[in-house]
C-alpha cells in the first residue's frame, strides 16, 4: 500500500502564492509626483539669472515675472506729479519730501507706509518724489503684492549700484499665511545678508497695520482649556509689519474747502483762469455728491470732465 505523500512535499509541489498587484493608479500618480519633483529642480538648476536692465533707459521700472524668468521692465515714461500740484497734505508732503531728499543724499532714511483715505494723494505723492529726485539718481521699482517674494532677490540685483532705488508697491495689504509678507518682513528687518543702503520701501494702503483684524479675534483672546496660550502674540504679529516702516503718514479726507481748493488748482492747470476756476465751485460740489466723496481723485476728474467740455 503506497504511503501519502508528506505534508511538506506536498506544500512544496503547490504552486506559490501570486504576489499582490500594486494599484496601476496609485503607481501612476506616485510616479507623476517623482517627476514633478525632478522638474522642480531642474527647472531652479536650468533657470537664468536675473539680467541688469538697461539703468539709463527709464528712471521707473516695474518688476515682471513669467514662470521661472523675471526682469525690470523700464518705464520710458513715467507718470509725471510735481509737489505743487499736491494740495491739502502739506505736512505729509514735507516729511516725504525731507525723507527722500536724505535718502538721495546718502544720509540715513526711512522705510515709508502711506495710509489712509483713497483719493487724498498717497500715490501722487511717491510719484512726485520721483519726479523731483530723478535727476540727482532717483530710481523707482513698482512691485505689486503678489510679487514681493522676490525682493530679496531684487535688494541683491541693485545692490551694487550707485543709484537709489524706491521699491514702491501700491494699495498694499495682506492675507493671512500670503508668502509676499515674510519677504516684506524680511527686508524690511533685516536679513543675515543685510540690507541695501541705497534702497528703501514705500507703501500705500488704505489699512494702517496692512492685515486684516476680526472681532472675534477680541471675543476669543481668553484663557481657555483649548485656545492659545498666548493669545495676544498673535495680535501683535498682525501689527508687527506696519511697525517696521520708519516713516507713518496718514491721510485723511478732505473737507469742502480743501476740496475746492484742489478742484481750483487743477481747473488752472488744465487752462482756466482763477476767476473761471472759482466760478465752476457749483459744479466742482456737485461733482461730488454725485460720486458721494471729495477727494483729491475726484477733483481732478471734475477738472478734466469741466475743462473737456468747455474745449470745442
Amino acid at each position: 500500500m503506497a504511503r501519502k505523500p508528506a505534508a511538506s512535499a506536498r506544500a512544496a509541489s503547490a504552486p506559490a502564492a501570486a504576489a499582490p498587484v500594486a494599484d496601476p493608479m496609485a503607481r501612476l500618480a506616485g510616479l507623476l509626483e517623482q517627476a514633478e519633483r525632478v522638474l522642480g529642480r531642474l527647472e531652479q538648476t536650468l533657470a537664468p539669472g536675473l539680467a541688469a536692465p538697461d539703468w539709463e533707459a527709464a528712471s521707473a521700472f516695474r518688476w515682471r515675472r513669467r514662470g521661472s524668468q523675471a526682469w525690470l521692465q523700464p518705464v520710458p515714461q513715467p507718470a509725471v506729479m510735481r509737489f505743487a500740484d499736491l494740495q491739502g497734505i502739506e505736512e505729509q508732503k514735507a516729511r516725504l519730501e525731507r525723507n527722500t531728499r536724505q535718502f538721495v543724499a546718502g544720509r540715513p532714511a526711512n522705510n515709508a507706509l502711506l495710509t489712509g483715505a483713497r483719493g487724498t494723494g498717497k500715490s501722487s505723492l511717491v510719484k512726485a518724489c520721483l519726479h523731483a529726485f530723478a535727476p540727482k539718481g532717483l530710481r523707482l521699482i513698482e512691485m505689486d503684492k503678489a510679487d514681493l517674494v522676490d525682493l530679496p532677490e531684487l535688494v541683491e540685483l541693485v545692490r551694487a549700484r550707485r543709484e537709489r532705488f524706491i521699491v514702491f508697491s501700491d494699495d498694499l495689504s495682506f492675507d493671512q499665511g500670503e508668502p509676499g509678507y515674510k519677504a516684506l518682513k524680511s527686508v524690511l528687518d533685516g536679513s543675515v545678508a543685510g540690507t541695501a543702503d541705497n534702497l528703501l520701501i514705500y507703501a500705500t494702503s488704505n489699512r494702517r497695520h496692512l492685515l486684516p483684524e476680526y472681532m472675534h479675534e477680541n471675543l476669543e483672546a481668553t484663557h481657555s482649556e483649548s485656545g492659545e496660550v498666548h493669545p495676544g502674540e498673535g495680535t501683535e504679529e498682525k501689527v508687527s509689519l506696519s511697525d517696521r516702516f520708519g516713516l507713518w503718514l496718514s491721510f485723511y479726507p478732505f473737507d469742502q474747502e480743501h476740496y475746492l481748493r484742489i478742484a481750483e488748482h487743477w481747473l488752472q492747470v488744465f487752462g482756466l483762469s482763477e476767476q473761471q476756476a472759482r466760478a465752476a465751485h457749483a459744479e466742482a460740489l456737485l461733482w461730488a455728491l454725485e460720486r458721494g466723496s471729495r477727494s483729491g481723485r475726484i477733483a481732478w476728474q471734475f477738472a478734466r470732465d469741466y475743462c473737456g467740455r468747455r474745449r470745442k
